[in-house]
């Protein structure tokens, strides 16, 4: 078995949480990599939508962003960002939202609009775009983020996108339906939501990670479930697709295609 590096490894583990059947709603970033190695591997009929409008594109490089003709050029049809929200995501639509971010807390509610006091940040961060959006309206939500002190946090400063509240049935009593996040895939690990805390728990450890260096990069004081397995090692086949797609975007980014 070939070498792989942590974000390998936490870019295969999201692809595998995907199915053929899956609607998704793709950030960009980490989730645009992990919902394409899907495409090319175990769920070529997945449909990916990306919120600028695009239904059922295939990118053959990785978007810059979600403005960029890739997405558009390779779409089964493109429609207009408002009845891509209304229609699509709002109507139901979208099984599964794939999000990351810069923070993160124990029950997986996510910042992406500061570090610090709000009015006086410490960083100003892109903001939600469509994030809330997708974290209330997609059936379940996916989020993927490197596991470091600085990224999950006790207590976010601010809350861009809601995962579950403050635990137990909070989304429930906001009139929410959907799931919100039913997994978090880091490079060390992969979390599920405790089923009546909502709480993120450890399920699985990637191979060569000691429980001591979850401990050592959370914010908080992590749960283990009961029965952890081990994450099963990226194939041949998975890191050949994903290193694939980076060297044709590394070669399109920089004018080389």
């Amino acid at each position: 078995m070939s070498d792989f590096t942590p974000n390998e490894m936490m870019t295969i583990a999201a692809a595998r949480s995907l199915t053929n059947e899956d609607v998704c709603f793709v950030g960009i970033g980490a989730p645009s990599a992990a919902c394409n190695v899907a495409r090319l591997t175990h769920a070529p009929d997945i449909t990916l939508i990306y919120e600028s409008g695009t239904v059922g594109t295939k990118p053959d490089v990785l978007p810059l962003s979600i403005g960029d003709g890739e997405l558009c050029d390779t779409a089964l049809f493109t429609v207009s960002v408002p009845e891509m929200f209304r229609y699509w995501l709002q109507g139901g639509h979208v099984t599964t939202g794939f999000l990351g971010g810069a923070q993160i807390d124990r029950f997986a509610n996510l910042n992406t609009t500061v570090v610090g006091d709000y009015d006086q940040p410490k960083v100003r961060l892109p903001g939600g775009g469509g994030a809330p959006e997708i974290a209330s309206n997609c059936g379940q939500i996916f989020i993927t983020m490197a596991l470091s002190k600085r990224g999950f946090v006790e207590k976010l400063p601010f809350i861009t996108s809601m995962g579950h509240g403050e635990g137990g049935n909070h989304r429930e009593r906001l009139g929410l339906t959907t799931k919100g996040p039913t997994r978090v895939i880091t490079d060390l690990c992969i979390l599920e939501p405790d089923e009546t805390t909502k709480e993120l728990t450890v399920t699985s450890i990637h191979q060569g990670v000691s429980r001591e260096q979850i401990v050592e990069n959370c914010g908080w004081d992590i749960r283990f479930a009961d029965h952890v397995v081990e994450t099963p090692v990226p194939t041949e086949n998975e890191l050949r697709v994903l290193r694939d797609i980076h060297a044709r975007t590394k070669r399109a980014h920089q004018g080389e295609a």
